[in-house]
């Protein structure tokens, strides 16, 4: 009864939601770089264009607000995204496709050399 009411135990569970977390956020800001490159690219030309649309009706620098727009709504949806992922309770270990975040093999993958066939005869 008494651990169960424990101050420590609340303190260790809010270390293990920071924890979740900010590896939530470390591994949806490193898939949005890697996988969601067309998608960068496309932020990128989209915001380029609507940088000289805005730069004759704005007299102030578009292309700051057009950049610090992009980037304050790409940390946004990292930020939230993680923090729904830890709110609902999906910590990464449990997600099968994050093996390369915890340095494990994905066993599924066998090498099977073209020679093997000629040479592996010859070893005993």
């Amino acid at each position: 009864m008494a651990l169960s009411h424990s101050p420590s135990l609340g303190n260790f569970y809010a270390l293990l939601m920071i924890k979740s977390f900010l590896i939530w956020t470390f591994t949806l800001a490193v898939c949005l770089l890697i996988a969601g490159f067309p998608l960068v690219i496309l932020m990128v030309v989209v915001g380029s264009l609507l940088a000289v649309i805005l730069q004759s009706v704005i007299p102030m620098s578009s292309v700051l607000l057009v950049a610090g727009g992009i980037i304050g709504l790409n940390i946004l949806g990292i930020m939230l995204g993680a923090a729904m992922l830890t709110l609902r309770g999906v910590h990464p270990d449990q997600v099968s496709w994050l093996r390369w975040l915890q340095g494990e093999e994905n066993p599924r993958n066998i090498s099977v050399f073209a020679a093997c066939p000629l040479t592996c005869a010859t070893r005993n």
